[in-house]
């Protein structure tokens, strides 16, 4: 395994691979749905936002850690885009968006290797488990705000920490847990990987620049192993939304790892632990239906 993750050219083929594979499988499975019409269409001035929209989107959860799918799916429905489009969109986009983003996270040499290896197979297993779960079992509304104090608990020890002086790294326990319930709460919740893994891991004093990197490449099998069964089962119509999702989000994705490795350790805590608080709040808030 180790072996296999130091070659440079995994980093690149396969996500690449994955990728185009499950786009030709889609296209002759009949789940994206193409007319001339709707291309036509499609290509209207609301295109231009969808773009900009993913751009901002990656770059937050480049740089971050966290955040695409709150910050995508909220513009999104500001543009008066419906729920159910925008959630399938998001999804779909994400595939790809986050592949865009391990290989340039790897290009800039922010991937611990140790940590992404330990993080991929828990990780991916639990999305596939949050995934089954969900479609026969459990009402992912119902967890998210319990989900969502355990956030903030971690925020708050995020930004304690950054403003402790001199910051010491503690060992993570069962990090493989910590993957299968971050892939589990990402499937179940539509979101959940970057907030409960990278801030778990920021709290317990880890660097951030090799932990978002980490992380964010960690994301692309969690990403790709729900959103692929997702999309064999649903298919996509609202094909403009998820490109221009992807068009931003791929040009946003080197400028993510670049500022990861600019943005000073403490201002990235603080921001990290703020947003994380900022979400979390917004999601109680929403759930219990007090806006």
């Amino acid at each position: 395994m180790q072996k296999i993750l130091s070659n440079r050219a995994v980093w690149y083929i396969a996500p690449t691979v994955l990728l185009f594979s499950s786009f030709i499988v889609l296209i002759y499975s009949g789940n994206i749905h193409f007319s001339w019409s709707a291309i036509q269409d499609g290509f209207n001035s609301d295109f231009g936002f969808y773009v900009l929209v993913g751009l901002g989107a990656q770059l937050v959860d480049g740089t971050l850690g966290m955040a695409y799918g709150v910050t995508s799916t909220s513009f999104l429905l500001s543009l008066g885009v419906p729920p159910a489009v925008s959630s399938t969109s998001v999804h779909v986009a994400e595939m790809f968006t986050t592949g865009a983003s391990a290989i340039s996270h790897f290009k800039f040499g922010n991937i611990n290797k140790k940590l992404f290896r330990n993080l991929l197979i828990p990780g991916v297993l639990g999305s596939i488990t949050g995934a089954y779960l969900l479609a026969d079992f459990i009402d992912g509304n119902v967890i998210k705000p319990y989900i969502s104090i355990y956030m903030i608990i971690l925020g708050i020890i995020i930004i304690r920490k950054a403003l402790q002086k001199n910051i010491v790294k503690q060992r993570t326990k069962r990090l493989g847990l910590l993957a299968v319930f971050g892939g589990f709460m990402d499937s179940i919740g539509g979101g959940g990987w970057g907030p409960i893994v990278t801030s778990s891991l920021l709290g317990r004093g880890r660097d951030p620049r090799y932990t978002i990197g980490s992380v964010n490449a960690a994301e692309f099998a969690v990403s790709f192993a729900s959103g692929i069964t997702f999309l064999l089962f649903e298919g996509v119509n609202s094909w403009q939304v998820v490109l221009g999702l992807i068009v931003g989000g791929t040009v946003a994705s080197p400028l993510g790892a670049i500022f990861v490795n600019k943005v000073k350790r403490k201002p990235m805590m603080i921001l990290v632990g703020t947003l994380v608080i900022i979400i979390s709040l917004r999601t109680i808030i929403k759930s219990f239906h007090l806006i």
